[in-house]
């Protein structure tokens, strides 16, 4: 019966640790300010910690991110149009860019090399799979191996129109 009763009591531990390990974390706390200008406002939120918590989750995934893996941007798409691990590869991506470059100036292309030897070139800038579709569709006429990838994409220009 003892036995039982410091079992309970141990698991008890445990899970109040679980519990207080999930701590509220505010967004304010991950960009402190400093009030150097006098003039400046003073702007109150009221909304549930918990919201709070998801942004400071969103902003520090993002941040480990491009620390680690060194992606600055957002999901999205490309539209891969060569990829090769021939001998000679690195001159055919080349040429494939220079093709792709002359006939859509407005699309920045993107070179990736891959390990062991791949050669990738991927185009575009899409946040949604239907954005990148409608480009794909123009694409794939010139280059028929061509195809949509999620992938790390730029963040958008929003002053663009």
């Amino acid at each position: 019966m003892i036995r039982k009763f410091f079992l309970f009591l141990i698991i008890l531990g445990f899970l109040t640790g679980f519990v207080s390990a999930q701590s509220f974390v505010k967004t304010s706390d991950l960009f402190p300010r400093s009030d150097e200008n006098s003039r400046a406002g003073h702007l109150n939120i009221i909304q549930d910690p918990s919201i709070d918590t998801l942004i400071s989750r969103y902003i520090l995934v993002n941040k480990n991110l491009y620390e680690n893996f060194g992606y600055f941007g957002m999901e999205g798409f490309r539209i891969q149009i060569y990829n090769s691990s021939n001998r000679n590869a690195k001159s055919e991506s080349i040429k494939a860019n220079v093709e792709f470059l002359s006939k859509f100036k407005d699309i920045r292309s993107y070179t990736l090399f891959a390990q062991p030897v791949y050669y990738k070139i991927r185009v575009g800038d899409f946040r949604t799979k239907t954005e990148a579709t409608r480009l794909f569709l123009i694409i794939s006429k010139e280059f028929p191996d061509a195809y949509l990838v999620p992938d790390f994409i730029n963040f958008p220009d929003l002053n663009t129109k």
